[in-house]
């Protein structure tokens, strides 16, 4: 006997009720043995030192231990590339990066695409950039800076940690729209000793990397970099004070492999988000020069849309090309 169309539906309808209650059982099981962080780059570093302040509060949190696997190299692209090979089960996380916006961009043939192939968990720190310069440096501010410049086209030269990184990002960024003509020196190894000792004048600097030197009185601050002036720094002003739209900060996040359960993504959303709000994280934070993010899954991955567009288009017209 042919079975009726109402049975037909009527057992799809089983199917998909089933279907719907295993993927939910499996969520709400989750997480039944530890996770892992893949960070791109050394122990010790922000990324590094952010992941394992969160790691040990969802650790507390899932009641699972939260593992932090750094695995440096290609500019953060390998641990990225292990990540989007990993099952979706919410046991392999990525540390996502300011990196990964500009490797969209800067890396023509990478093997994956950061914005379909992980899904956005949750922010989780944002800093901004400090425009230091060697104390020799003739500018106090940053329209004396600029009128320098103008005054001294090609003859400023400003160091970075090589050709796509954040430093060399943002000074393009400010080359462009300060219509300023500065020298790209790429380093290397640590920038900070050639900048401490003039042989390059400035440098768009992560926070926590010259502020104790910015502190000591070695090195001069001219702006931050954010939106708004900064917690740590709050008597130096924004270059978008005096360059209207200026803005470049270094951020941080967690993604998950693409068809990861929404059911795991809300909650490790929600651990996320709980874990940023303690106090002892925003006081490590704050030391760091930054604050937390939060907010919800789509909230950070309109933050790496929109940073992936705009240094994509600082890259094209910088003409930056990977070392």
């Amino acid at each position: 006997m042919k079975p009726t169309r109402r049975r037909l539906l009527r057992s799809a309808g089983a199917a998909v009720t089933v279907l719907s209650f295993t993927r939910s059982s499996s969520a709400l099981d989750y997480p039944t043995r530890p996770l892992r962080f893949l960070v791109g780059y050394p122990a010790g570093i922000t990324a590094d030192i952010i992941a394992r302040l969160i790691a040990q509060s969802l650790s507390e949190r899932l009641g699972q231990q939260v593992i932090v696997d750094n695995r440096p190299g290609a500019a953060s692209n390998l641990a990225t590339e292990l990540v989007v090979r990993a099952a979706p089960d919410g046991y392999t996380l990525l540390v996502v990066t300011f990196a990964n916006a500009i490797n969209a961009t800067l890396y023509k043939e990478l093997s994956f695409d950061i914005r379909n192939d992980i899904v956005p968990v949750a922010g989780t720190f944002r800093s901004p950039l400090v425009v230091a310069v060697n104390l020799s440096f003739p500018a106090n501010t940053v329209p004396e800076f600029i009128a320098y410049a103008k005054a001294n086209p090609g003859k400023i030269n400003y160091a970075s940690a090589g050709h796509g990184t954040v430093n060399n990002v943002a000074a393009e960024l400010f080359k462009a729209m300060a219509g300023v003509d500065l020298v790209h020196v790429p380093y290397r190894g640590n920038y900070l000793p050639d900048l401490l000792g003039g042989q390059v004048q400035v440098a768009f600097a992560p926070m926590p990397s010259v502020i104790e030197h910015v502190l000591a009185g070695k090195l001069r601050a001219l702006a931050v970099t954010g939106a708004t002036r900064s917690e740590t720094l709050p008597g130096i002003p924004t270059v978008g004070e005096f360059v209207p739209g200026y803005e470049a900060t270094v951020w941080h996040g967690i993604g998950a492999p693409k068809n990861t359960a929404p059911e795991i993504i809300d909650m490790l959303n929600v651990q996320i988000n709980a874990a940023l709000v303690d106090a002892t994280t925003k006081q490590r934070f704050a030391k760091l020069g930054g604050a937390a993010i939060g907010g919800s899954a789509a909230d950070f991955g309109k933050l790496l849309a929109a940073e992936t567009e705009k240094w994509g288009n600082v890259i094209r017209l910088a003409n930056i090309k990977p070392e």
